[in-house]
């Protein structure tokens, strides 16, 4: 199975530029964009002390209800679909892109 170190490579190189290394929305990008980068380390406090690993998920993944003009952050897919491992959504085990499940466990293990 994916571990936090796995996901905390993922994240380096696809989200530090926005979310900034430390995932509180401070990225050097971050100025340049319309909309602020959330502060991934409060996932768990906004979300009553329960990390939303679906949601995330779907955001991250690309959510399909999400008009692809109103996203500003990039949907990732394609060839990452080809690498699934189970993770547990509300107990389903659910086929996630490997990379994913990494970066999910690596957001559930910094949040403050």
């Amino acid at each position: 199975m994916p571990d936090r170190v796995e996901g905390a490579a993922f994240f380096a190189s696809n989200c530090a530029a926005c979310h900034g290394t430390n995932a509180q929305g401070n990225g050097p990008l971050a100025a340049e964009l319309q909309a602020a980068p959330s502060n991934l380390t409060t996932l768990s406090r906004r979300n009553g002390g329960t990390f939303p690993k679906a949601r995330a998920l779907s955001y991250i993944y690309g959510d399909p209800e999400q008009a692809h003009l109103a996203r500003v952050m990039p949907q990732f897919g394609g060839a990452m679909a080809e690498n699934l491992v189970p993770v547990e959504f509300d107990g389903v085990m659910t086929p996630t892109p490997r990379v994913l499940a990494a970066l999910l466990t690596y957001l559930e293990a910094i949040q403050e």
